[in-house]
């Protein structure tokens, strides 16, 4: 039984980490301008590849 414990503990303590990553991620996402957005877009779209041509 004490094997059950600390799984679901460790398995609560995981959902809480998860939380608190996503929780981070919205503010900082929030806190960006659209002018911000557009130009991370940007630079990523010109530092990525060329899709590969199909057959």
């Amino acid at each position: 039984m004490k094997l059950w414990k600390v799984l679901g503990l460790a398995g609560l303590a995981g959902v809480a980490a998860s939380g608190v990553i996503i929780a981070r991620d919205q503010r900082q996402r929030a806190q960006l301008t659209p002018e911000q957005v557009r130009d991370r877009l940007h630079e990523r779209l010109a530092s990525g590849e060329s899709p590969p041509s199909s057959p």
